[in-house]
This record gives C-alpha cells, sequence and structure tokens, in this order.
C-alpha cells in the first residue's frame, strides 16, 4: 500500500521538477534551433498564401491529422503490453484500495470530465473575448470552444481505430481524454492569458509547471478510481501534449504571434536570376 502512496508523491513531485528545469535549459534552444526555423517559414508561405486566418486552420486540421498517424501506432503497441502491465497494475491497485483515499482520488478525477471542462470552456472564451475587445477578440471565442472539439473528435477517432477496450470496471480507453482535455482546456487558456497580459518568465514557468503538475496528479485519479488502464494515462499525456502544441500554435499562427523567420518563406526571383546570372 505505501507504493500507492509514494506514486502520488511522486505524481507531484516530478512535473514540479522536471518542469522548470526543461523550460530553462530547453525553451531558448527549441526557438532557436533549425527546425523551429523551418516551421516558420513554413507557417510565413502558409500565411502569405491563405491569410492568417487559413494558415491557422490548415495548422489545426493537419497538426490533428498527423496526431492521429502518430498516436494509433502507439495506441496499438500499447494494447500489446495489457496483460504484461496494465492487469498486473490493476490487480495491485485493486487490491489495496482505501475508501477514503479512493473518495478522494474519486473527487479530483472529474476535473478531467466533459461537463465541467465545457463550462470552464465557455466562460473562459466570454472573459477573453472581452479583454480582447480592442483586438482580435474574436480568436478567443473561437479558439476555446475549437480547443474542445478538436480534443473531443480527434480522441473519438483513436478510440475507434486502436479499440482497444477498457479495464472491468469503467469504460475508459486510449487516449485517457480526461489528461487530455485538462491539458488542453487549461493550455489554451495559459497562451491565451500570455497573450493577453505581459507576464514575468518565471510566472509563466510556475503557470505551465502547475499545469503539468494538475495533468500528472490527473492521470494518477484516473489509474486509481479504476477508469483507465495504465498506458491509457501515459497515451493520453502523449496525445494530449501534442495536440495542445498543435493548438498553440493555431493561436500564435492566427494572432499574428509568430516570429519571422531568419531566411525568406519564398525566395524572390529577381534575387534567383541575379545570383544565376553572376550580376
Amino acid at each position: 500500500m505505501t507504493l500507492v502512496y509514494v506514486l502520488a508523491v511522486l505524481a507531484v513531485l516530478v512535473p514540479l521538477v522536471c518542469v522548470p528545469v526543461l523550460a530553462a535549459r530547453w525553451a531558448a534552444a527549441v526557438q532557436t534551433g533549425r527546425t523551429a526555423d523551418r516551421v516558420r517559414v513554413a507557417l510565413a508561405g502558409l500565411t502569405a498564401a491563405f491569410g492568417r486566418v487559413g494558415a491557422a486552420l490548415v495548422v489545426l486540421l493537419a497538426g490533428s491529422a498527423a496526431i492521429v498517424a502518430v498516436c494509433w501506432p502507439i495506441g496499438e503497441a500499447l494494447s500489446r503490453l495489457e496483460p504484461h502491465v496494465d492487469h498486473p497494475v490493476f490487480d495491485y491497485v485493486h487490491a489495496r484500495r482505501v475508501d477514503t483515499w479512493a473518495d478522494i482520488n474519486l473527487f479530483i478525477s472529474p476535473i478531467g470530465d466533459r461537463y465541467p471542462l465545457k463550462w470552464v470552456t465557455v466562460v473562459a472564451a466570454l472573459l477573453f473575448a472581452v479583454a480582447w475587445r480592442r483586438r482580435r477578440w474574436w480568436i478567443p471565442l473561437v479558439a476555446m470552444p475549437l480547443q474542445f472539439v478538436v480534443e473531443q473528435y480527434t480522441q473519438e477517432i483513436l478510440k475507434v481505430v486502436v479499440d482497444r477496450g477498457h479495464p472491468p470496471t469503467d469504460l475508459g480507453t486510449y487516449p485517457s481524454g480526461g489528461c487530455a482535455r485538462v491539458l488542453m482546456t487549461f493550455g489554451t487558456i495559459l497562451v491565451l492569458a500570455a497573450l493577453t497580459w505581459r507576464i514575468p518568465r518565471r510566472v509563466l514557468i510556475g503557470l505551465v509547471t502547475a499545469l503539468a503538475v494538475l495533468v500528472s496528479v490527473e492521470g494518477y485519479t484516473r489509474i486509481y478510481a479504476e477508469k483507465h488502464w495504465l498506458t491509457d494515462v501515459f497515451g493520453g499525456w502523449f496525445f494530449g501534449t501534442l495536440l495542445t502544441g498543435v493548438m498553440v500554435l493555431a493561436v500564435l499562427v492566427a494572432d499574428g504571434r509568430v516570429r519571422p523567420p531568419t531566411r525568406p518563406a519564398v525566395p524572390d526571383p529577381a534575387v534567383d536570376d541575379r545570383v544565376t546570372t553572376g550580376t
């Protein structure tokens, strides 16, 4: 039983320690790397061709499709671990359930359900639309409901194509929607807040860390409440992280907040001609 409580502590401590370290060491490197610049070149080309809104839609749709393509084989691979990983973990937790601890987990776990997050989505959309009334107020009014819909249907596609079944105590399956929804909803709120107010870098890292802790704890409660297999939760964390990244990028593109690339997105024919002729 001690192991169950140790894992609960680790669910808080691991993201609490790792996220600030990763943010401090890797964030700048990612922003200034070659891959990031190639992405900016591609986004600049999309924006030139379709405008900001069109480019944002392409990013969201293409990104969601790519995530399905990546998470589908991962889900199939995780399904094969079910007898060797999920069943032993489920049996271990089930045999050591304590009513008081189970009640606490059952109280926390619904934060990832669709109904409460639906209201969070509506309230956030309206509040940010008011805060953005002198700029592109429609972006948060569209982005918040859109993130909810995109997560729901992308997850549903993966649920159908992987079709791995669920624990005997609940209908939760791959990937864990509770983990993905918490990350997607509050991740979108966080990026809108960062675009609305000047948030100091340390405070922003603290908010991202708090979100990571919340998502980690949500995953733990889904396992202890016997709503998901262990690998469903891992899949939900991975799926939610990718989808949130796509959503954040789409919002940045729509608001024109993507840094210009260091090289032009579309070569200038005049420059190419001069280089070719040597003049």
